[in-house]
């Protein structure tokens, strides 16, 4: 970690006739424009997309004066002195090399929303990594809330952080979710503390590399003034803390599924522990709440709620409040939710781990499984996570587009393992793959959905899929 006080770098800007343009519409980019347009800035909306929701969107920002431009998204309009763009437009779009030639700085919603902060805003406690930001978000402010805090979970989660930082409500802090795309596009960001819960291969489409995916992960630490909290089992994310510079004083705070060194949180006979945030950490150990307290107990889940309950304590949070904070927690649907237990077998809905990452943490809750899995691999390859696994999986039933891909890797590192490939994408492919998973399990087994694949072969998203995975399940039940 840096030694030293960073500055902000983020001075207060006046808008007032200054010609920002707006890359996208959508969640980020109506409120940003409409905040824009408020502050005295002639805006300029662009977008690739012209379809009727586009041209909707259009026609309430026309209504107050501010110009769009649909269809052309690659064109620096003319006289352009900013561009505030929405989080997925990709860094090497012809619209941002053209400002990168005209000296036009580019900001993402997140960097508009922290300049806009006024003197006394909430600082931010910031969480980023390649899975379980959501749910970490959400325990933090769970505990948060639980202290008497005035908060939120904002950011990458639903909550525009323009309208958190905008809106009339005030707040003591804001548990914030950030991703990859997000941080790229904010220089300046400086949380009161932040996590990097861990890092995989994702988003390499967007970033170019996974050096470049990582830096920008990164980017959460710069400028901490408390803590960096980052995960003893991922070196990578030890090592952004290490790159990072932060505020005199902030310290690197480690969380461990095992038993914590100074300066950690970690697990101790049942009990979540902090060794970072108590008086003389060299001999001293502060009890948080139990295993049982974290809903659901599986391995991934309680190292997201050390996390949350590291950034918590960063921010001078009791014990009493990280146990009752996780007690009253409640995870979103899809996120290793229980659906039902069949005749002895446990299923089991984790069709949000769209990754290799997300559904190895998944398979590692179980001892021997029933694996549905399968979708769009978007490059993915899945020897480590098959090789890893294989001692758990009592059989396999394969869904998808590229289901193939799974079915190679089983083929090499767990060959005795019985697979069912389906070939089938209609409505009905769901209520088999569990019929099938049903006949293959016997009393002690779960039945995992964890596809370790995206779902937008054959669903809308994966929300969808895990509902039909549940509803298949109430089937075989009635």
């Amino acid at each position: 970690m840096g030694s030293g006080k960073v500055t902000t770098g983020s001075a207060p800007f006046d808008f007032q006739g200054k010609h920002v343009t707006v890359a996208g519409l959508g969640v980020s980019g109506v409120p940003a424009a409409k905040a824009l347009h408020a502050r005295g800035a002639l805006v300029t909306v662009v977008n690739d997309g012209d379809d009727d929701r586009a041209r909707e969107q259009a026609a309430g920002l026309e209504a107050l004066g501010i110009t769009v431009r649909l269809g052309d998204g690659a064109t620096l309009p003319e006289g352009t002195e900013l561009i505030v763009t929405a989080p997925g437009w990709k860094p090497d779009k012809p619209l941002f090399l053209a400002a990168a030639e005209a000296g036009v700085p580019v900001w993402g919603d997140v960097e508009l929303a922290w300049r806009l902060r006024g003197p006394d805003a909430a600082p931010w406690l910031a969480v980023t990594g390649t899975n379980g930001k959501t749910t970490t978000v959400q325990m933090l402010a769970a505990i948060l809330k639980a202290a008497g805090l005035r908060t939120a979970a904002v950011g990458n989660i639903g909550v525009s952080l323009l309208d958190a930082v905008l809106g009339e409500e005030e707040y003591d802090v804001l548990a914030v979710e950030l991703s990859s795309y997000q941080l790229h596009w904010a220089p300046s960001l400086r949380a009161h503390s932040a996590a990097v819960l861990n890092l995989a291969p994702d988003h390499l489409d967007w970033h170019g590399s996974m050096e470049a995916y990582a830096a920008d992960k990164g980017r959460i630490y710069e400028g901490n003034k408390v803590a960096c909290v980052y995960n003893v089992a991922d070196k990578a994310t030890e090592d952004l803390v290490r790159e990072a510079d932060v505020e005199e004083g902030c310290r690197a705070v480690g969380f461990t599924l095992g038993t914590p060194g100074p300066s950690q949180l970690g697990v101790v006979e049942g009990i979540l522990v902090d060794r970072a945030f108590v008086e003389n950490r060299q001999k001293n150990a502060q009890e948080l709440a139990e295993v049982s307290d974290v809903r659901p107990p599986a391995p991934h889940n309680i190292a997201n709620a050390l996390a949350a309950a590291a950034l918590a304590r960063a921010f001078g949070v009791p014990a009493t409040a990280v146990r009752d904070g996780l007690r009253s927690f409640r995870p979103d649907a899809h996120r290793i939710e229980h659906v039902a237990d069949l005749d002895g077998v446990a299923y089991v809905d984790d069709s949000k781990a769209t990754n290799t990452h997300a559904a190895a943490a998944s398979l590692a809750a179980y001892d021997s499984i029933v694996w549905i899995a399968g979708g769009l691999a978007k490059g993915a390859t899945f020897d480590e996570l098959v090789a890893t696994a294989a001692g758990r999986l009592r059989a396999v039933v394969l869904i998808g587009a590229d289901r193939a891909l799974i079915r190679e890797a089983l083929a090499r590192h767990a060959p005795e393992v019985p697979v069912v490939d389906l070939d089938r994408t209609d409505t009905g492919a769901m209520l088999q793959a569990v019929t099938e998973a049903r006949r293959l399990a016997v009393a002690g087994d779960t039945v995992l959905l964890a596809p370790a694949c995206a779902s937008m072969d054959m669903f809308t998203n994966y929300n969808q899929r895990g509902d039909a995975f549940a509803a298949a399940v109430r089937e075989l039940r009635a």
